[in-house]
């Protein structure tokens, strides 16, 4: 249960909710230029595109849960279960594991329209990377600075999604998310306008402020946090430096976020904001919270050698930190 934006102001900010009732104990992760992704079907990429996101690092191995490269490129992988449905070998084709799906684009890609070319040839290989650590239903949100899309594998084949909205939830299938947004059409964020009983003279006014996004919906579904996720990033007001637009990024992810005790998944565990993440895809700034510290963290790809062969990892900073005034 995830929400991924993109979103403009001077500069592109890209960024996700990680909703769920465990960690793996992610990090901050930078994937420098010369570490050497091996491929499970397509051989080695020895040099490629730095990047930054959160990940679970795994025998050394980097399972981005989303991420930016230098250029600026952005993909996020959101959960998409009984729909995401990944394929056997294929000959011609490049086959690339889910797990293995963001450095293979972020590595050679600059653009979504370069992505796109990529894509073109992809199949989505149904190999764990583990026994350990099977596959997980997933599809993507990929953005540049001018535009995303929507990348899905389904019983059909390659899905690839024009993202008119920057924006990502789970299920159902992007296609019916976005058709599904029609049903909103009458919300605004001003004064609604009295068409209870035109012909009858019916006089009603707005007795609060806020009434013209009554309908919105506030439960914790996928498919209303789509709707509210799109609401609030397209009625969103922000100024343009840094901090007022990284402050306005989180208090749109916020809108989605999930407390402990509303979403129950099982037993005595409930899904949560794991972590909030917003990277300033033009400077490689990655700022995050998490769940139990709201304070905003940052980490600077750029302040890294960018030109080395290991990677780099920031745990998270999970405790709450309080700034006491007196």
């Amino acid at each position: 249960m995830c929400t991924a934006i993109s979103y403009k102001t001077k500069d592109h900010y890209f960024g996700r909710n990680l909703d769920l009732e465990y960690s793996y104990n992610e990090t901050v992760t930078i994937t420098p230029r010369n570490y050497v992704f091996e491929f499970r079907k397509t051989g080695k990429m020895k040099t490629h595109f730095s990047m930054i996101g959160m990940a679970y690092v795994a025998a050394g191995y980097p399972l981005y849960y989303d991420a930016t490269n230098e250029k600026g490129l952005s993909i996020a992988a959101l959960n998409f279960p009984q729909n995401a449905h990944y394929k056997p070998f294929c000959e011609g084709k490049d086959n690339i594991t889910p797990f293995e799906l963001m450095p293979w684009i972020l590595g050679q890609s600059a653009t979504v329209s370069e992505a796109e070319r990529l894509l073109e040839r992809i199949n989505i290989l149904n190999m764990d990377f583990s026994d350990e650590l099977p596959l997980s239903p997933l599809h993507w949100i990929i953005s540049d600075k001018e535009r995303s899309i929507t990348l899905e594998s389904v019983n059909e084949g390659i899905k690839v999604y024009d993202n008119s909205v920057g924006v990502l939830a789970n299920n159902p299938t992007f296609d019916y998310q976005l058709f599904n947004l029609n049903n909103y059409m009458s919300l605004t964020n001003g004064t609604p306008q009295n068409t209870f009983a035109m012909n009858n003279n019916l006089k009603l006014e707005q007795y609060s402020r806020g009434m013209g996004a009554m309908g919105l919906p506030g439960d914790y579904s996928s498919m209303s946090r789509f709707v509210r996720a799109t609401f609030v990033k397209m009625n969103s007001v922000s100024g343009n430096s840094e901090n007022e637009s990284v402050s306005q990024f989180f208090h749109i992810l916020q809108s989605m976020a999930m407390p402990r005790g509303c979403v129950k998944v099982g037993g005595s565990d409930y899904a949560v904001t794991i972590y909030s993440s917003c990277c300033n895809t033009d400077s490689g700034i990655y700022y995050y919270t998490t769940y139990d510290n709201n304070q905003i963290n940052a980490v600077d790809m750029h302040k890294e050698n960018l030109n080395g062969n290991s990677l780099i990892a920031y745990p998270l900073r999970t405790q709450q930190a309080i700034n006491y005034q007196n």
